[in-house]
């Protein structure tokens, strides 16, 4: 969807839903202009334009527009942190109510919920649309809500739940859901959306959720629930049918460099960046700058500073970015690497050319070209679910069910690419097996979303942290504790709803 029509509706969508997307107080407030449900959702093309909206709002800052997420999912582990004292509170598990409790992140992602029920409660079974696209609307929302959900119940645990639009008064009176209930709701919704979701899309319309996004979404929650079988079921159905395959190369699986080409079929969901994006919209993202070198830093001689710019100039390159996420100390080491693993130069940079950096970086994750991908105004899609991720929960998910006989199969799919001369597992038991998932997994997919909650699943977050070397200026093992695998609920959230203690007074251990 990386087009100026998309923008756009997001812009347009917004005056249609902006009644259900800000505070109470504002709710009650009498809507006295603007488009409403009355006059919307008369046709095919503004169903479509609804949709287009919600997608939209995974664009928001705090979520995949720039860090938003990395801070949930790849700080605070052992692959990535900061390179100097900054969102220390994040990285050292300084987190408290009201102090990077994730408020930033829960407002968008309840605006999600809130305008996914409102588009589902007048798109589902509007005579007014053609069969086909109600369908995929329907199919599509019912994506957008289980991702909404996934990420809350993942940050959160327990949190406030609907299915339908609540009023402003209930909104201030939800209580908090156990976590069950909420993720038996959303694979019973992602099996509906698979049914309804086309297998692909084309032109303006990549990016849209698929029906293999559907399944490797509802193979994640049976992953987070430890639920084997459907999980490598739904990881057998996206091997067996959909178009998705393993790149030969690993370093083209991130390859951004041409805005019109960003897609490979190792994508099965990415959420769309453009550049110069229209003014409001969050189009641009800017997580690539946060993983871009900033050059007040570089190179680590820097007697050789000069001879770095100029040669930066030469290949219309630079050092623009932030700096924030850096690799950490032990995983830059290639030798902490198994020897011979590819997919380390293709991963991490400790050089430009022949300079040495001060910080190893993310190469996977960065983008220095000055003529495509300028500071904060960045094109580079954020690659959500890739075919790898699913070839290594079937294995583990084999594993866990049977031990590693056929297994095998799924990780060996992945390391042969990974490796020159292949290095296939074999020989192991089934507790090797899964301790050696623990890396490939880490390898495979560093810096991409899923280290820490890999970590939380396994039960083994707090002993990582505790035994990763940090940098001088952070010090998260000796601060994490049991309960730092959620978030507090955010205190300007109990300020609002008092019921959100009801069922946890501890809110998540944080009292």
């Amino acid at each position: 969807m990386k087009n100026i029509t998309k923008l756009l509706t997001g812009i347009f969508l917004a005056s249609i839903l902006m009644f259900i997307s800000c505070d109470n107080s504002y709710l009650e407030e009498d809507f006295r202009s603007g488009i409403t449900s009355d006059n919307f959702f008369n046709n095919d093309e503004e169903a479509q334009l609804a949709v287009n909206g919600l997608y939209q709002i995974l664009h928001n800052r705090y979520m995949y527009e720039s860090r938003g997420f990395d801070l949930y999912y790849t700080w605070g582990a052992d692959i990535v942190g900061p390179s100097r004292n900054a969102w220390s509170g994040v990285h050292n598990y300084a987190m408290a109510e009201g102090v990077d409790d994730g408020i930033a992140t829960w407002i968008p992602l309840y605006e999600l919920a809130r305008n996914t029920a409102f588009s589902l409660a007048n798109i589902e079974g509007n005579e007014k649309l053609s069969e086909a696209a109600r369908n995929q609307a329907v199919g599509e929302i019912l994506f957008l809500r289980a991702l909404c959900y996934y990420h809350l119940t993942n940050i959160w645990g327990d949190v406030p739940y609907f299915r339908e639009l609540p009023s402003p008064t209930e909104l201030s009176t939800i209580g908090r859901t156990p976590i069950a209930q909420i993720r038996t709701d959303m694979k019973e919704d992602l099996a509906r959306a698979i049914s309804l979701l086309p297998a692909s899309y084309s032109g303006s319309d990549l990016g849209r959720a698929t029906k293999w996004a559907a399944a490797m979404l509802k193979a994640k929650f049976h992953m987070m629930d430890e639920e084997w079988a459907e999980m490598k079921t739904e990881c057998d159905f996206i091997i067996n049918n959909s178009p998705h395959k393993l790149l030969d190369n690993f370093a083209d699986v991130f390859d951004q460099s041409d805005p019109a080409n960003q897609y490979n079929l190792e994508h099965i969901f990415v959420v769309d960046f453009t550049s110069d994006a229209v003014s409001g919209t969050n189009g641009t993202t800017i997580r690539t700058t946060t993983y871009n070198p900033r050059l007040r830093d570089e190179p680590k001689n820097r007697d050789e500073k000069d001879a770095l710019i100029a040669r930066m100039e030469e290949n219309n390159d630079g050092m623009t970015g932030y700096g924030w996420s850096v690799v950490l100390p032990e995983f830059a080491k290639q030798e902490n690497w198994q020897v011979g693993d590819l997919r380390y130069d293709a991963s991490i940079a400790t050089h430009y050319d022949e300079f040495e950096l001060k910080f190893p970086y993310f190469r996977k994750n960065w983008n220095l070209d000055q003529i495509n991908s300028l500071r904060e105004n960045h094109s580079e899609n954020w690659i959500v679910f890739r075919m790898a991720d699913v070839y290594l929960m079937a294995a583990e998910a084999e594993n866990e069910m049977n031990g590693p006989g056929s297994a095998y199969t799924y990780v060996n799919r992945v390391r042969e690419r990974a490796f020159e001369p292949d290095q296939p597992w074999g020989g192991m038991s089934q507790e090797e097996f899964r301790l050696a998932m623990y890396d490939e997994r880490k390898f495979e997919l560093c810096a991409e979303g899923h280290r820490r909650l890999d970590l939380i699943r396994w039960g083994i977050l707090v002993d990582v942290v505790r035994n990763t070397v940090h940098r001088s200026w952070n010090n998260p093992a000796a601060n994490i504790q049991p309960r730092n695998v959620l978030r507090p609920i955010p205190l300007d959230e109990i300020l609002l709803n008092p019921a959100l203690l009801d069922s946890d007074p501890t809110n998540n251990g944080y009292r």
